[in-house]
Formats: C-alpha cells, structure tokens, sequence
C-alpha cells in the first residue's frame, strides 16, 4: 500500500473485519485497527516504531479505509 519512513504498511488478501492494517519494518511486523485506532498485536516492532505507526494511521485514517474498501471489493 505504502512506504513511509521505512514502515511498510499494507493488507493482506485474505482480510477479515474490522479494519486493520499491518505495518513492518526490518525489525518485524504489527497489525492496527484503523477505525478506532489502536495496537492489535506487534512482533518486533519498536516503541518509537509502533508510535510512528499510530500517529500516521490517524493522519491517513480515511484514506487507509478507503483503499481497504477498494482492495477487498466493498
């Protein structure tokens, strides 16, 4: 989906509600929900990594869900 300060965030095909998207660097990977934006699980992600995540889940909130509507034909 995109790239951003080195966190790449994107979906995987086989998504399931509620919206969340999953972000990972060299470091590991996290999922986020987007519609109330929150933490759902991380594996390696920093603290520094994980606030990065979240702060720009929040800018891009309605873009993100836009493109997961988009991406799984809703």
């Amino acid at each position: 989906m995109f790239i951003v300060f080195g966190l790449r965030f994107f979906f995987y095909s086989n998504e399931h509600l509620p919206i969340h998207v999953h972000v990972r660097n060299a470091d590991g990977e996290a999922k986020f929900s987007v519609e109330d934006v929150k933490l759902i699980a991380n594996k390696g992600l920093k603290r520094k990594d994980v606030s990065l995540a979240l702060s720009l889940i929040e800018e891009n909130k309605q873009i993100i869900i836009a493109k997961w509507n988009e991406y799984h034909g809703k």
